[in-house]
């Protein structure tokens, strides 16, 4: 057994009505990538939380050991000192500052109240080339890609003297590509000496990069794997996640008639907001049936995103041009509240941002798209939405002991049911989900698969919009593949293999 760099011992963690750890150990070795995993709520990110001082000492029970010293964290900055440095979910930058600036944002260079900014940039060129970024650091955050930003947050970790890096789903909003250059960036900060913890849901890249996994269940310690000496696959794992073998990710869609066409968008054109002449999708045409689920796969860049949100009611760009065709009838929307009038949802990929109001609670944000249907003369009716919030609930299996509960207390899976338990009270015809598996665990992929399964067996449309081709295969009847603006080509499902749909890309003009 190699040096112990961290113990986490016995420790156990509460919020109101919820025990969210409960005697959770952890040990971590010296010099290795060990991997966190588990189903959404598990309490994974709360354990890191509880290691990096987010949750100070005195909030929690347990002892933290790192480098042979019991240890009292009060805040961030305490873990820091010691060279333990998280890097969140969501990214931590300013997008209007540059690179150099959000580096040593909060630990700025210099002396007596004077930044000194020759010396901030070099350091901040010196960081970014480690990380591999040629950009210089005078850019601006909102300049880059979101695989660059990653970058930048690792870049600001390193330059804050990491030992202990903790990464908590670091590829969730990346493409493939850029997935797989973040991963052997970590092996060689390995080879380096670097000790790193990574929380993720994507079981390829556990298996890729960790030497060890530790499995979390409900808030407890289930077993930690070598990957040396055990034979692990992401079947294994997910045994361990969910506590049964699960033989198939994607549920059987049984029966289901599909019917006549429900939207039809034809040359379909939408211009950057700001940047004038600047298309971001270019002429493109589909059609989802009734019945139906399409999918719509493209790289980061592509503008999957600018074309749902243009859709729905020209929530994105300007000059937007081309027809909507709803069951027949050409109708033009204007605004989200005109798109969800004609029976149609958008799903946000960015469920915390712009899908939920996250210091509300669940029962507020289930009624928030159809506050008409449990409404009198303009009046909410309290009992009506309670029972709409409980019913959904228990619909989508949404853990939670009280539908009282704030959205922001729940995992990352659980606020992506109250989201689709929000449009799915709304009683669209057309449902688009933007990315509607991002950040969650295979165990409740697999329940959001099933609903979108209900769904087209109920004889709604969706349009299914993913970075991860095999959830793209596996649950479309159709796909569309768009690069660039464009739709460059359809295939049905059934032919389709990750290999052409990125040799379409490629032959396309620009692959990543």
């Amino acid at each position: 057994m190699g040096n112990i760099i961290l113990e986490m011992k016995n420790i156990i963690k509460e919020f109101p009505n919820v025990r969210a750890l409960d005697n959770v150990n952890l040990k971590v070795e010296e010099g290795e990538i060990h991997a966190l995993v588990g189903e959404n709520g598990a309490g994974k990110s709360t354990l890191m939380n509880v290691l990096s001082g987010v949750y100070p000492y005195g909030t929690y029970e347990g002892d933290i050991i790192y480098n042979g010293e019991v240890c009292q964290f009060h805040k961030i900055k305490d873990s820091e000192e010691k060279g333990i440095v998280i890097i969140h979910q969501e990214l931590a930058l300013v997008p209007q500052m540059s690179i150099g600036e959000n580096m040593f944002l909060g630990n700025e260079k210099g002396k007596k109240n004077a930044i000194d900014w020759n010396e901030t940039y070099k350091d901040a060129d010196k960081y970014i080339k480690m990380v591999g970024l040629t950009e210089s650091s005078h850019v601006l955050i909102k300049d880059i890609g979101t695989g660059k930003q990653q970058l930048v947050e690792i870049a600001k970790a390193l330059a804050k003297h990491a030992k202990l890096l903790i990464l908590d789903e670091p590829t969730s909003s990346l493409n493939e590509t850029d997935s797989r250059a973040l991963l052997d960036l970590m092996l060689e900060f390995k080879k380096q000496g670097m000790t790193m913890i990574i929380i993720t849901h994507k079981l390829n890249e556990v298996v890729y990069v960790a030497d060890k996994i530790t499995v979390i269940r409900d808030g407890t310690t289930v077993e930690t794997m070598d990957c040396k000496k055990d034979d692990i696959d992401e079947a294994r794992i997910i045994k361990g996640m969910v506590g049964r073998e699960l033989t198939d990710r994607f549920p059987k869609r049984h029966d289901v008639a599909i019917g006549d066409v429900n939207l039809e968008v034809q040359n379909w054109s939408v211009e950057h907001p700001i940047y004038e002449g600047r298309k971001v999708v270019d002429n493109v045409n589909f059609n989802v049936k009734k019945g139906e689920v399409v999918g719509i796969y493209g790289l980061m860049g592509a503008g999957r995103t600018e074309l749902s949100m243009s859709i729905f009611g020209q929530s994105y760009g300007s000059n937007i041009t081309g027809k909507l065709i709803v069951k027949g009838q050409e109708i033009t929307l204007k605004s989200p509240r005109q798109a969800i009038d004609a029976g149609i949802a958008y799903v946000t990929e960015s469920r915390k941002v712009n899908g939920l109001v996250l210091t509300n609670s669940i029962k507020i944000n289930t009624s928030l798209a159809n506050m008409k249907d449990v409404s009198e003369k303009s009046i909410i009716d309290a009992d009506k939405e309670y029972a709409v919030a409980v019913e959904y609930k228990e619909k989508l299996k949404t853990k939670t002991p009280t539908v009282e509960q704030n959205v922001g207390n729940l995992s990352g899976g659980n606020q992506q049911k109250v989201l689709l338990s929000k449009w799915m009270f709304a009683n669209p015809d057309i449902l688009i989900l933007d990315e509607p598996t991002r950040g969650i665990d295979v165990g409740a992929k697999y329940e959001i698969y099933c609903i979108i399964n209900q769904l087209v067996a109920d004889g709604k449309s969706v349009v299914m919009i993913s970075s991860e081709l095999p959830e793209v295969i596996g649950m479309s009847d159709r796909i569309y593949v768009m690069n660039e603006g464009k739709f460059i080509t359809e295939m049905p499902a059934s032919e389709a293999t990750q290999e052409n749909i990125m040799a379409a890309i490629i032959q396309s003009g620009k692959g990543e």
